[in-house]
């Protein structure tokens, strides 16, 4: 999977076993995710193959507000932008001087970032969800019911409320590791954050579903 495919889907073991049936850690996981209206955080993701070889690393800024808005600001190595108002999903490259403009898929599965609009039933039809607790840490396991998904699973670390790490494995083994950091919760954004307009002279590609 391409850095930008894994930036668009956005919008991660510990020692002790998972507990809870799948339908109570989706309901724990909902209750954590429905005061949820923005979040913001700084982020370092790495990529690493089935062996655990560091591939790519990235770093940069996130903005979520709920529901489906986001912007994902990668400053380092390379600068990528992508960010969505709900509709579309655009991915901007400055040094290809590139934007790719989609239709943000709806399904939890294929949109990650989509998880935080907290809803117990929809995680409960698209996850097999459990939970552990390690100290002040929780994580859960999401295991997607639909085999036509861009990962394998996905984990969710939380330290108190915060998401603390997210972390997903696709079919290879490949897995993508973000870690947040300088967190800030509930404050409020202007919508100018999930808007953007592409530059002249960018060659756009429009992609449908």
């Amino acid at each position: 999977m391409t850095m930008k495919k894994q930036l668009a889907a956005f919008a991660m073991t510990l020692a002790v076993p998972m507990s809870a049936m799948a339908s109570e850690g989706a309901e724990r996981l909902a209750a954590i995710l429905e005061p949820l209206q923005t979040y913001v955080a700084d982020f370092e993701q790495q990529i690493l193959d089935g062996s655990g070889q560091r591939l790519q690393e990235a770093r940069g800024r996130m903005w979520l507000s709920r529901p489906g808005k986001f912007r994902w600001e990668v400053d380092a190595p390379y600068e990528q932008l992508v960010v969505s108002g709900g509709e579309d999903v655009i991915l901007y490259d400055p040094d290809l001087e590139q934007a790719t403009v989609q239709p943000l898929d709806q399904r939890v599965t294929h949109t990650p970032a989509l998880l935080l609009s907290g809803s117990a039933d929809e995680l409960t039809d698209s996850y097999e969800v459990t939970r552990q607790q390690q100290g002040a840490s929780e994580t859960f396991l999401l295991v997607p019911k639909d085999p036509d998904t861009l990962f394998e699973e996905l984990k969710m670390t939380f330290r108190g409320e915060a998401l603390d790490m997210l972390q997903m494995t696709d079919s290879t083994g490949q897995r993508t590791a973000i870690g947040f950091d300088n967190v800030r919760m509930n404050e409020p954004l202007d919508d100018s954050h999930f808007s953007f307009d592409i530059p002249e002279g960018t060659d756009v590609i429009r992609e449908t579903q």
